[in-house]
């Protein structure tokens, strides 16, 4: 079984910065992709960005050139440095490792983040 924790949310003004963090505990296969995602209120939850343990990385359009995402292989820990903060990156993020040999989604319980003036 697979647990995540994260860390990191909270109120920032547009234009901010917030870091997120996701400690994975269980047993993590070497081929399982990391990644975060967001819901916002009344939509679907969508993909911000994710990272195979070589490092390879994918990410939205919207969030390119102002979120990075990283990983800490020796720590199972994955991390969302969210740079130039807009009102509409307002939503509950989620951290989620994808066993890409089974299909299986494990998921955060989420954690808010709210750009506000």
């Amino acid at each position: 079984q697979v647990q995540l924790v994260e860390s990191g949310g909270g109120l920032v003004q547009p234009g901010g910065s917030l870091r997120l963090s996701c400690a994975a505990s269980g047993v993590i296969f070497s081929s399982d992709v990391m990644g975060w995602y967001r819901q916002a209120p009344g939509k679907q939850r969508e993909l911000v960005a994710s990272i195979t343990k070589s490092g390879i990385t994918n990410s939205v359009d919207s969030v390119k050139g102002r979120f990075t995402i990283s990983r800490d292989n020796a720590k199972n820990t994955v991390f969302l440095q969210m740079a130039s903060l807009k009102t509409e990156d307002t939503a509950v993020y989620y951290c989620n490792i994808r066993r890409t040999f089974t299909g299986t989604n494990y998921w955060g319980q989420g954690t808010q983040v709210t750009v506000s003036s």
